[in-house]
């Protein structure tokens, strides 16, 4: 099993390559989009949603408690990423809404983009360093461990009027889970965005 720096840093990782390729199709949208485009970037929209709201919804049931638990400042520093989190659910959620050939869209993407970069950076250069300081390695692998559960039963829609606490994610949160996963089969959402 993976230790929790190789989940984050792979999910990073494949958040800043959709950030990037959103950002392309942006810089390339033509004023008449054809619908392979307007397809392209909707498709890529809701997996970028999907895999967000299953990493956020992981990591405020495990690694930020971890944070606070292990760090002097952990309070502090999970208080402001979860704020960074739940904003972006924010938008997340009127990006799912959006119709992937208007502006608003555009302004969503531009946003979740600036706003996404950003809360990366915080975690990895605020964050990493001090908790790859205080974890064991088999602390580090327990809690990748169950990082990858909770994402794999984690929701795939923003619910940002959730409460980022811990206790409710692991009871409710796995509820809306459940009623996601049923709506995404009944509609067949997230089968576009496989690549």
């Amino acid at each position: 099993m993976a230790d929790i720096w190789a989940v984050l840093t792979q999910d990073h990782q494949e958040v800043k390559d959709m950030l990037a390729e959103m950002e392309s199709l942006l810089a390339s949208h033509p004023q008449v989009a054809d619908d392979a485009h307007v397809q392209h970037r909707a498709g890529l929209a809701e997996k970028l949603v999907m895999e967000e709201s299953r990493h956020e919804a992981a990591e405020e049931q495990y690694f930020w408690p971890a944070v606070r638990d292990k760090l002097a400042n952990g309070d502090e520093l999970a208080a402001k990423a979860i704020e960074q989190e739940s904003e972006g659910k924010k938008v997340l959620d009127r990006l799912r809404k959006a119709a992937p050939d208007k502006h608003e869209f555009d302004e969503l993407v531009t946003q979740f983009i600036a706003a996404g970069r950003e809360h990366i950076a915080f975690e990895e250069d605020q964050v990493w360093p001090a908790m790859r300081a205080t974890l064991s390695a088999e602390e580090a692998t327990e809690l990748g461990e169950k990082f990858e559960l909770a994402k794999k039963m984690g929701p795939t829609r923003p619910h940002p009027h959730t409460p980022a606490n811990p206790a409710v994610l692991k009871t409710a949160g796995v509820a809306a889970a459940l009623v996601d996963k049923a709506a995404d089969v009944l509609t067949g959402r997230g089968k576009r965005s496989k690549s």
